[in-house]
């Protein structure tokens, strides 16, 4: 038996990588006192006080019981949470408890759980980012070296440094994500470029679109998928927000660069465009995604549920019938024609609670159950979230459903994460504060003030 547990929360647009449905419509060792654990708590001690009141969802007698606390989607963690159920045989059951949409509203809700050492947690369903900010902290229970092997075995290398800190598994890839690049093939040709071609940049993007008059959705709103592209464009430029990351508060910041400044000049010369969607500086996922339906719409940098959602969309007659067969798509652009790009990277990993009551047996063995490569195909297949493993990309079923499955599998490789660090909500805030609205982004002084603000703010020296 699955039981779902309804969280309260508003609704939120979904979080990067973590897309909520492609067919809706939708994202410690340093122990106590340790200076750099309080990088979590002065976001996170407020919110305590609250949890001292949470109750813990215990199983009870009879069936060991297994809290699931997951993203929301269209269903698929609940089937798969009852295909493990199923599996165990009695040995244990697993019970899906729904968090909000936001991702901030999602980190909160679980900090407050895990501050307060709630029983009732069992596994979680993380973003990346949140990983080294909930381990640094002990909250999670780090996997032992021969418990991570068949977790990280046939995984994509991404993913499993996402899902590590200093040099322990702490959280189990379970799917991957990427952003593509999709294009109206109508338009690319009216163009005259070539979209899949290896030397593809955004320059050249952003004239193409200029000239035929169309738009490029992007996210441009503040918000954590703002922060997806700035850092994909400091990466694919050569350069990191920050290195280090293992010194805490201390971590070198690098966004004042060469390749930081390169960054900012194409946010720059895209929104202050006649490519620029008119609301970039409050688009999200779905709103960028409408773009490219509508009557200028081009190009589009997105996650992949984008093809199952213009093909639901184009089902039910929300738009146009000949837009999914106008549809082609192509590897994220490159920042210099000599240097390949380094796509975005998401997707979810599921941790298991340090104060779990099962942690140590049959939590362990329910995380290798919802991980496995036939439930990461199933997840693809039923939600359309893309799986952790390569060697599923070439499985016939996943093929026919997703043509464009090589080039997930080839931009996941190629993907570079955000910056791992337990401060990660801090650097992250910064720079939506110094970075927004893209319009008013100048590289000349934009890098440099946000790394002076990342630093004060992670000195306490300065208030998001």
């Amino acid at each position: 038996m699955v039981e779902r547990i309804e969280q309260a929360g508003r609704a939120e647009p979904d979080v990067p990588g973590r897309a909520r449905s492609p067919r809706g419509r939708a994202t410690g060792r340093h122990g106590p006192g340790g200076r750099r654990r309080t990088g979590l708590l002065r976001a996170g001690v407020a919110l305590t006080l609250v949890a001292g009141g949470l109750t813990a969802c215990g199983g009870g007698g009879g069936t060991p019981t297994l809290n699931w606390y997951i993203n929301p989607d269209n269903g698929g963690q609940a089937t798969i949470a009852a295909s493990c159920t199923k599996a165990a045989g009695g040995k244990y059951r697993i019970k899906t408890a729904l968090l909000p949409s936001d991702a901030t509203q999602q980190r909160e809700q679980l900090i407050r759980r895990l501050a307060a050492q709630d029983s009732g947690v069992d596994l979680m369903s993380l973003d990346p980012v949140f990983v080294p900010e909930a381990a640094n902290a002990g909250f999670l229970r780090p996997f032992t070296a021969s418990e991570a092997a068949p977790l990280t075995q046939g995984v994509f290398d991404s993913a499993v440094r996402s899902s590590t800190w200093e040099g322990k598994l702490y959280a189990a890839p379970f799917w991957a994500n990427t952003q593509l690049l999709w294009y109206r093939k109508s338009v690319a040709n009216k163009a005259g470029i070539d979209p899949t071609a290896a030397d593809f940049t955004w320059d050249k993007l952003i004239d193409a679109a200029v000239r035929t008059n169309t738009t490029i959705g992007v996210q441009g709103n503040r918000y954590e998928g703002y922060v997806v592209w700035i850092n994909a464009l400091i990466a694919s430029a050569g350069g990191r927000i920050i290195s280090d990351a293992e010194q805490g508060d201390e971590a070198k910041i690098e966004i004042d660069s060469p390749a930081g400044r390169q960054a900012a000049a194409i946010i720059q010369k895209l929104a202050r465009s006649r490519a620029a969607s008119p609301t970039l500086s409050t688009d999200i996922e779905e709103p960028s995604r409408a773009t490219i339906n509508g009557p200028r719409g081009g190009f589009l940098l997105n996650w992949g549920y984008v093809w199952r959602a213009e093909q639901g969309d184009a089902e039910a007659g929300a738009i146009n019938k000949n837009i999914p067969a106008d549809l082609g798509w192509a590897r994220y652009p490159r920042v210099s024609p000599g240097q390949e790009s380094r796509p975005p990277f998401g997707g979810i990993e599921i941790g298991v609670s340090a104060y779990g009551k099962y942690r140590d047996d049959l939590a362990i063995e329910a995380v290798r159950c919802i991980t496995s490569p036939a439930n990461m195909k199933r997840y693809m297949l039923d939600e359309g979230n893309v799986a952790a493993r390569p060697a599923i990309f070439t499985d016939p079923d996943i093929l026919k459903e997703f043509p464009m499955a090589p080039l997930m599998r080839d931009s996941i490789a190629a993907a570079t994460p955000r910056p791992a660090t337990p401060y990660y909500a801090d650097v992250s805030g910064a720079i939506q504060s110094r970075w927004h609205p893209p319009a008013s982004v100048n590289p000349s002084t934009t890098p440099r003030e946000s790394a002076e603000f990342i630093r004060a703010v992670l000195r306490g020296q300065a208030l998001l």
